[in-house]
């Protein structure tokens, strides 16, 4: 019988966290968002960085709805912008991100 309380209690734990995860996916509005990582996130961040003239990089998102690499730059200002990159790390858009800083979502 122990044997089958630990399978449900990591059976349940696992749901858990597949929940949890799927929340954090819903919040950002993509179920296939991954960070930029390795090589690419430098390269994707200067792209960025160049195309803001300068700032933080925040955030990073590979395969963005809007084009390949998403980069969330933030000035001293606290004011953010989202730059799109296609795949050679190409500027192909640009906007500011409307969202507030504590709303939440990140």
């Amino acid at each position: 019988m122990k044997k089958r309380t630990k399978v449900v209690i990591v059976g349940a734990s696992a749901l858990a966290l597949a929940a949890g995860g799927a929340g954090i996916a819903a919040a950002t509005g993509d179920d296939d968002a991954r960070p930029i990582e390795g090589k690419a996130l430098d390269q994707a961040s200067a792209a960025a960085l160049k195309a803001t003239g300068g700032g933080t990089v925040t955030e990073t998102e590979v395969g963005d709805e809007e084009s390949y690499y998403e980069v969330e730059v933030t000035q001293a200002d606290g004011s953010q912008a989202d730059v799109q990159l296609d795949r050679d790390f190409n500027v192909v858009g640009q906007s500011a991100d409307e969202e507030s800083p504590n709303d939440g979502s990140r």
